[in-house]
C-alpha cells in the first residue's frame, strides 16, 4: 500500500466515543431486467448482467423502509429506543416534503427522533453515514439508523440504461459492537459528470465516458482512498457507476477484486447505496474493510475494523436473491417511461386534505383502534369513530403486527389507471386475532387461503403528483 496522499485523515472513533456496527438490513426491489434486453429493443447485440427494478408500487422509500427494519430486527433493538434516523438517497419521493417523516411513521420511530434526510447526489449515502457518527461522537444520540436507497431512473437509449439498478443497506450503529468504524478521508474536485436538472426525472449519462474515467472517477476515487492508509490485507467496496469503474478503482488497492462485485452484478449501479450495500455481506467476516462512495465530483473512503460477524450480514445474499425476472417493457411501466392513454381515476380526496392529514400517522404506522367492547379493529382510527362492529366509541389504539394469514382474497382482473391489474384485495387475520383487508404486493398467484402472509411497505399511486404510501400484503417467502 502507497504512502498516503496529504488528504486529511480523520478520526471517527475516539477515546470514550466510539461508533460501531451492531445490525444490518438490505433490501432489493422485486424486478430483474437483463441487461440483453434492453441492447436488443435499441437493435444492440449482447450484454451480460441484469438490473434490479422497482416494481410500480416500489421506491426508494419502500426499499428504504425494508433494509432499516431488516436492520432494526437483526440488532435486536425496538424502534422506539432509535436515537436518530439518518436517510441517503438521490431519489427522494418528494423533491420538497415529508419523505423522512414517512419512513420514520412506517419504521414507528418516536416522535421526537433525531436525523435527516440528505440527497442531491450518489455521495448522499456516505453523507447520511458520517452524519449519523457525528451525532454519536457528539453524544446527542446514542444509537443511530443509517439508511442508503436508490432506485435510478435513466435517459432512454443511454448507456446508463444497462447500468444503472435499485437497492438499500441499513446499519445500526452502537456504542459498543463487533465492527467499529476508525477512520475517514474525503477529496473533491469541481466536475460535472452524471447528473440530473431540477425539472428532470431521468439520470443523464457523463458526456465523455473516457473523461469521466481517466480524470474524474478514478483519480479522485484513488487518491480518497490512500488517503486511509489501509492494511495490505483490507478488502474494498466500490462505488461502481458503469460495471467496471468499481474494479479498476480496486486494482490500486488490492490484489483482490472488490467485494461489492457480486452485488453489483446482482443489481446493477445502486448509486449512493452502492459502497453500503456492497460492503453488507463482507461484514459477516473479520479483519479490515473499507468503503468508498463517489457522486458528484465528490470521494469518500472509510475504513471499519471487523471483530465479529455483524448480526443481520450472513442474511445478505438471501436478502437480494429474489428477484422476479421482467421484460424491457413491464420496466419502462413500473419507471413511469411509458404510459397509458386515455382516461384515469382519481381519488375522490386529494392527498393533502384533512382526511388524509388526519390519519396519516395511523396507517403509516399501522395503527387500529381495538373497541373494548366487542374486541373489533378498526384500521385507521381517524376513519371509523365508531365500532363498525357493535357501534361502540371506546377504543384501545395499538400498533398491529406485520404478520398473519389470508382469511380471503379477490382478484380484480381489470383496473383504469393508474392502478394495474391483476390487482388482489385481500383480508388477513394478523397474529394478534385482527383483521384488516389490504392490497396485495403481487398478482396474487400464490395467495391461497390459510396461506402465511406478511405486510410490507409500498406505494399505492401517485395522486396530484404526490406519492401515497401504505402497506400491501406478501407471501412469506416471496420476493424483497
Amino acid at each position: 500500500m502507497p504512502e498516503q496522499t496529504g488528504i486529511l485523515l480523520r478520526p471517527l472513533t475516539e477515546e470514550g466515543r466510539t461508533v460501531a456496527i451492531s445490525g444490518v438490513g438490505v433490501a432489493a426491489p422485486s424486478l430483474l431486467l437483463p441487461v440483453a434486453s434492453i441492447n436488443e429493443s435499441w437493435g444492440r447485440k449482447g450484454g451480460r448482467g441484469q438490473l434490479a427494478v422497482c416494481r410500480s408500487d416500489e421506491d426508494t422509500l419502500t426499499l428504504a423502509v425494508a433494509a432499516a427494519m431488516r436492520a432494526l430486527h437483526a440488532g435486536e433493538l425496538s424502534p422506539e429506543r432509535v436515537g436518530g434516523l439518518w436517510w441517503g438517497t438521490t431519489r427522494s419521493p418528494f423533491a420538497e416534503g415529508p419523505a423522512w417523516s414517512y419512513v420514520a411513521a412506517m419504521l414507528r420511530l418516536d416522535s421526537d427522533c433525531d436525523g435527516s434526510i440528505l440527497s442531491g447526489s450518489p455521495h448522499s449515502g456516505i453523507e447520511a453515514l458520517l452524519a449519523a457518527v457525528d451525532a454519536m461522537k457528539s453524544g446527542r444520540v446514542d444509537n443511530a439508523l443509517v439508511v442508503t436507497s436508490d432506485a435510478l431512473i435513466p435517459a432512454l437509449g443511454s448507456t446508463h440504461e444497462t447500468a444503472c439498478g435499485s437497492g438499500a443497506a441499513a446499519w445500526l450503529l452502537s456504542r459498543e459492537g463487533p465492527a467499529q468504524l476508525i477512520s475517514t478521508a474525503s477529496s473533491w474536485e469541481p466536475v460535472l459528470d452524471r447528473y440530473r436538472g431540477s425539472t428532470e426525472v431521468e439520470t443523464r449519462d457523463a458526456y465523455d465516458g473516457r473523461l469521466f474515467r481517466d480524470e474524474i472517477f478514478l483519480p479522485i476515487v484513488s487518491r480518497t482512498a490512500l488517503a486511509l492508509g489501509a492494511p495490505t490485507d483490507t478488502r474494498w467496496s466500490t462505488a461502481d457507476p458503469d460495471g467496471r469503474l468499481g474494479s479498476l478503482a480496486a486494482k490500486e488497492l488490492s490484489d483482490d477484486p472488490p467485494v461489492s462485485l457480486g452485488t453489483r452484478r446482482q443489481l446493477g449501479d445502486t448509486a449512493s447505496a452502492a459502497a453500503m450495500l456492497g460492503a453488507s455481506a463482507a461484514l459477516d467476516e473479520p479483519g479490515p474493510l473499507a468503503i468508498i462512495g463517489y457522486g458528484g465530483g465528490r470521494a469518500t473512503s472509510i475504513l471499519i475494523e471487523v471483530d465479529q460477524p455483524v448480526a443481520g450480514a450472513g442474511r445478505v445474499e438471501e436478502c437480494l436473491d429474489k428477484g422476479q425476472p421482467a421484460t424491457y417493457t413491464q420496466v419502462l411501466r413500473a419507471r413511469g417511461q411509458l404510459k397509458p392513454s386515455g382516461e384515469s381515476v382519481e381519488m375522490a380526496v386529494p392527498p393533502g386534505s384533512a382526511m388524509f392529514v388526519r390519519d396519516e400517522r395511523e396507517v403509516l404506522g399501522l395503527l387500529g383502534a381495538r373497541c373494548v367492547e366487542c374486541n373489533t379493529v378498526n384500521l385507521p382510527p381517524s376513519v371509523h369513530p365508531s365500532c363498525p362492529g357493535c357501534g361502540g366509541t371506546k377504543f384501545d389504539i395499538q400498533r398491529l403486527p406485520t404478520t398473519g394469514v389470508v382469511q380471503t382474497y379477490v382478484i380484480n382482473q381489470t383496473m383504469p389507471a393508474p392502478f394495474e391489474a391483476p390487482l388482489p384485495l385481500v383480508v388477513v387475520d394478523l397474529s394478534d386475532g385482527s383483521r384488516v383487508q389490504l392490497q396485495g404486493a403481487d398478482d396474487g398467484s400464490d395467495l391461497a387461503v390459510g396461506s402465511e402472509v406478511e405486510l410490507v411497505p409500498r406505494r399505492y399511486t401517485i395522486e396530484r403528483g404526490v406519492p401515497v404510501y401504505g402497506w400491501k400484503v406478501r407471501t412469506l417467502g416471496d420476493s424483497q
